[in-house]
């Protein structure tokens, strides 16, 4: 994966000190064993598009169906093509170089077979959720003056889904959140 976090966590982390773990244990091996079947998997594709071209395809998906406004009918039709993108990358990316060496093709590669599934999750998450959430205005829930609409009473909880492998689908959990001092109420930006 790739995450973003503030300069200050960066160097607060170098700070630390902590004890060398044992690279003989089994949790480091399968690790390594898995970061490498992904790299050699990655490297044996002899396609012809490049990793920019299918990031760009995946991000002009999600721009236009999963961004700050969504629809049912945008949503659905994003699921049905990620797969198809997804593939494509799996058949006909083309990734110069080696793993011997610093490599940012191969990089960003892995970088874009995450995206291409985390973008399918978030689809999935935002078809689940049928309420306006947020900045994330889902068409199909506006006030009558086109405001996001909240429906507290069924997605008044956090939820998180879990990874239960590879082509399986993601397991949905959600916890109910209580309001004992503040009640939630319509949000209105004008």
């Amino acid at each position: 994966g790739y995450f973003i976090i503030p300069y200050t966590i960066g160097n607060y982390l170098a700070t630390i000190s902590s004890p060398l773990q044992d690279t003989g244990h089994q949790a480091f091996k399968k690790a390594t064993d898995d970061a490498t079947e992904k790299i050699d998997r990655l490297l044996a594709i002899k396609g012809k598009k490049t990793v920019d071209e299918i990031h760009r395809e995946l991000g002009l998906v999600m721009w236009d169906a999963c961004g700050m406004a969504r629809n049912e009918e945008g949503l659905q039709k994003a699921l049905s093509k990620i797969p198809a993108i997804r593939e494509e990358f799996w058949q006909n990316v083309t990734i110069p170089g080696s793993g011997q060496e610093l490599n940012q093709s191969l990089e960003r590669a892995g970088r874009v077979a995450d995206f291409l599934e985390f973008a399918e999750l978030m689809v999935v998450d935002a078809l689940s959720r049928k309420e306006s959430c947020g900045c994330h205005l889902r068409e199909e829930s506006q006030t009558e003056e086109h405001e996001a609409k909240r429906d507290d009473a069924n997605y008044s909880h956090v939820s998180v889904w879990e990874y239960t492998g590879e082509g399986k689908n993601p397991e949905f959990h959600k916890e109910p959140l209580v309001f004992e001092n503040v009640e939630p109420s319509q949000r209105s930006y004008k």
